[in-house]
C-alpha cells in the first residue's frame, strides 16, 4: 500500500483542487449577477415576455427626437428597423446627441417604453471594428 507521505500529498492535492474549483465557481457566480445584456429595439420588440430585470438598449438617437424638460430627457433609440421611447432623469453625457450612438441602461416598461437609469454615449463615432468594416465593404 501507499506510505503516509504519499497519502498526505494526495490529500493536499485534493484540497487544493477543491479550493480552486470552489473559488472559480464563486467568482463566476458573482459575475453572473452583474452581467447586463445589450439588446437592440428589434430584439426587444420580439421578446415573448417582459421581466423586471435590468437591461441595456442600444442604437442610434433618432433625429429630432430629444425633448428636455427640467432634469428629464425623452428621446427615441432606433436601429433603423424599430424604435423604443426612452425616458431618463438626470444629466446626460456631453457626447449625447441626435444621430449618435447611445446605450441606455435601465428597465423595460413595455415593448415601446424604456425607463433609463444610466446613459452611455459612444465616445468616437469614427471608430469601426475591423470585422464590421469588412462586412460593410462586402455589401
Amino acid at each position: 500500500m501507499y506510505g503516509r507521505k504519499v497519502k498526505l500529498r494526495f490529500l493536499f492535492i485534493i484540497i487544493i483542487l477543491i479550493t480552486l474549483i470552489l473559488t472559480t465557481f464563486m467568482i463566476l457566480k458573482s459575475l453572473e449577477e452583474n452581467v447586463v445584456y445589450f439588446q437592440s429595439p428589434t430584439e426587444i420588440k420580439s421578446l415573448s415576455e417582459i421581466d423586471n430585470s435590468k437591461i441595456r438598449v442600444g442604437g442610434m438617437v433618432k433625429k429630432n427626437s430629444i425633448s428636455i424638460n427640467s432634469n428629464e430627457v425623452n428621446f427615441i433609440i432606433t436601429d433603423f428597423k424599430n424604435e423604443i421611447n426612452v425616458i431618463y432623469k438626470g444629466a446626460v453625457p456631453n457626447l449625447f446627441a441626435e444621430g449618435k450612438g447611445v446605450v441606455a441602461e435601465g428597465f423595460l416598461k413595455d415593448r415601446n417604453f424604456f425607463s433609463a437609469t444610466k446613459i452611455l454615449a459612444k465616445h468616437d463615432e469614427n471608430y469601426m471594428p475591423r470585422e464590421v468594416k469588412e462586412a460593410l465593404e462586402d455589401k
